[in-house]
């Protein structure tokens, strides 16, 4: 009987599925958490970092972050093989070269987490008082502000993050990320509506974030840019604030369910 060697396009795909479920096990553990928070059962709102710091706690938590950070690694080696290669064919017009600089900034951010992932593992308590909502950002913004043309930088991003959020909302309401699945039809029936609601709710987001990020740059004042930890802060003030954080929540939370089922079902080419 003949057995196939694995090669690199196979480690590619692993990293690529651990690096899918790494951000699905976040984001279901950011929404998560913010929805506790909305239903008044004990839960605290958090961002990514403020998850990430959450599994401290868990059982066998820096095993745990030791392979979510390692996954978010993979992650980011995917994204920039997906910009590189253009293993979805999305061109190298304007519209194909912008998704593909956005694979690019995805995989800087996701590598960004990783790195924060693991100074966690050999950090004792794992606390550092701001947990990783607007830290990372404001961080970041401060960082841009001081670089020549640091205010336009800073809108630029903001722009980056509204286009994203605009893809995302437009690949949810138009199930767009079909053509990268291989699901059975018993499952979509199901799992399509949850990653439909996943990605709008997670456009929605990036919306807000980018928004916060072109009112840091008009005022050229850090604090005033955000994360996830901020839209959700900036939902509670709102009408109806609780039901709107819920809301928003269970969506993050669906984002979560699209990114594992992604690492099961996505069709993953390396093209190399």
């Amino acid at each position: 009987m003949a057995y196939n060697t694995p090669d690199h396009k196979d480690a590619v795909q692993l990293y690529a599925r651990m690096g899918y479920a790494s951000r699905g096990i976040v984001y279901l553990l950011v929404g998560g958490l913010a929805a506790l928070a909305a239903f008044g059962q004990g839960g605290q709102t958090e961002g990514s970092r403020g998850a990430l710091e959450r599994l401290l706690a868990a059982p066998f938590g820096k095993v745990l972050l030791g392979l979510i950070a390692l996954g978010l690694l993979g992650y980011a080696m995917w994204r920039c093989i997906q910009a590189i290669k253009d293993t979805d064919a999305h061109g190298s017009e304007a519209k194909g070269l912008a998704i593909r600089a956005g694979l690019l900034i995805s995989a800087v951010t996701h590598t960004l987490l990783a790195f924060y992932a693991g100074t966690l593992i050999f950090r004792f308590g794992g606390s550092s008082g701001d947990s990783g909502g607007s830290g990372g950002s404001q961080g970041t913004v401060g960082w841009l502000f001081e670089q020549p043309f640091g205010r336009y930088l800073v809108g630029f991003v903001g722009l980056c993050i509204i286009g994203a959020g605009i893809a995302h909302c437009i690949k949810g309401v138009k199930a767009k990320f079909d053509k990268h699945f291989d699901m059975p039809e018993s499952t979509k029936r199901w799992a399509y509506p949850v990653c439909r609601f996943g990605l709008v709710i997670r456009g929605i987001v990036f919306l807000i974030v980018g928004g916060f990020f072109i009112t840091a740059a008009y005022h050229i004042n850090p604090s005033e840019a955000g994360g996830t930890e901020e839209v959700f802060s900036a939902l509670r003030t709102q009408a109806f604030g609780q039901w709107l954080l819920a809301f928003v929540a269970i969506g993050l939370f669906a984002f979560g369910a699209y990114s594992v089922l992604a690492s099961i079902y996505r069709r993953i080419n390396p093209g190399m």
